[in-house]
Order: structure tokens, then C-alpha cells, then sequence
């Protein structure tokens, strides 16, 4: 689950060839709201298979993250400041509050600043390895230094360039998720009456 949220999290920026932290900071705060669809392929150790899932996200900085996986099943995860709400197959939400788990929420935070870009943060919690690759092409490698993030993640690959395009997760079960994000819009930069009831309690 944890994975759904980092993943969904770490969306979309404008990105020049010789873009810097900085620069990615203040355009990850420049994109209100966030829309875009994702194929995530998960490497699980010990399995011949991997397991593949598809669906839609949406990230609004002012009501939190709604992530809607449609196959091969539906299961829909909404995350703000004061609660996580699960739905699996429509069956009853299951419902975490920040006063009931505050290690989940504070992990939240650490999700928030990934988000943002906030370099402070990223910094104190991460080893950063940012390359420009040229026509406007980036990564940036995530290697976590402190809990939670060391506890679950070895390591944290993104790849892009006007958006973020690839999401590489490696975890400290050996398990490897790779995530393709595709027709990214930041348009309208507005939640429809549709999107915000998406996030009402």
C-alpha cells in the first residue's frame, strides 16, 4: 500500500535540460492539480510472473491524492491530511485517521515534501543523485538515509522529461515495481464538482 502512495505521489514536472532541485521544487508546487494513468508492473522475489495493474490518479495540492486502480481489479485509495480511505471491489472503505496511526501520517509528510520537491527534506531524508541527460531528459536517483523510507525502500529511480515518465522502486524484500505514467495533464488547473467529491468525508 505504501507503494501505491509514494508512487502516486511522485508525479508530474516541467523539466529543462539543466534543471536543478531548485527549479523542480518550485514546479512541482506550480501544478495544483495533477491528472494521469499508470501501468504498474511489480517484480515480486521468488515469483516467475509479474503482477501488472492499471488505472487513473489524481493529485490536488489542497485535498490530498485519489489513486484508482481499474485492473485487474478495482481499488480505489484516497489519502489526505487527516485520513487514508480504502475501497477494495466496493466493498465497505476502510478507514485510517491520523490520531489512530500517526506513524503512517508522518510518513505522509516525507510523501508530501517528495511531492514538492521541498529540497530541505529531501536532503535530510535522502542521498540525491540528479542528471540532466540532454533534450530536456532527466533523472533523479532517491537512496533513503532515515526512517521510514530506509525501513521499506533500498532505493527510488525517476525518469522524465516534461513529466515525470518512470517510477522504479526497489524494496528492502528484494520485490521491484516499475510504474509508466502516460497522458499526464495538469488542464484544468481546477478539480470538476465530479473530482472534488472525491475527496468529501
Amino acid at each position: 500500500m505504501l507503494k501505491y502512495l509514494l508512487a502516486a505521489l511522485l508525479l508530474a514536472t516541467h523539466a529543462a535540460s539543466a534543471v536543478t532541485l531548485a527549479q523542480l521544487q518550485q514546479r512541482f508546487a506550480s501544478q495544483p492539480v495533477i491528472r494521469a494513468d499508470f501501468t504498474q508492473t511489480r517484480q515480486i522475489a521468488g515469483m516467475a510472473q509479474p503482477l501488472t495493474s492499471r488505472g487513473e490518479l489524481l493529485i490536488a495540492q489542497q485535498q490530498g491524492l485519489w489513486w484508482h486502480q481499474r485492473a485487474p481489479f478495482s481499488m480505489t485509495l484516497l489519502l489526505d491530511d487527516k485520513r487514508m480511505v480504502q475501497t477494495l471491489n466496493g466493498q465497505p472503505p476502510q478507514v485510517v485517521t491520523a490520531e489512530a496511526n500517526p506513524q503512517m501520517f508522518q510518513f505522509n509528510h516525507l510523501l508530501r515534501a517528495l511531492f514538492e520537491a521541498d529540497a530541505r527534506v529531501l536532503q535530510e531524508n535522502f542521498t540525491l543523485d540528479f542528471q540532466a541527460k540532454g533534450d530536456a531528459r532527466w533523472t533523479l536517483a532517491l537512496t533513503p538515509k532515515a526512517p521510514p523510507l530506509n525501513k521499506i525502500f533500498t532505493r527510488i529511480d525517476l525518469a522524465g522529461d516534461t513529466f515525470l515518465q518512470q517510477i522504479d522502486l526497489k524494496d528492502t524484500q528484494g520485490d521491484r515495481t516499475h510504474i509508466e505514467l502516460s497522458n499526464t495533464r495538469t488542464q484544468p488547473p481546477q478539480l470538476s464538482a465530479e473530482e472534488r467529491a472525491r475527496f468529501a468525508p
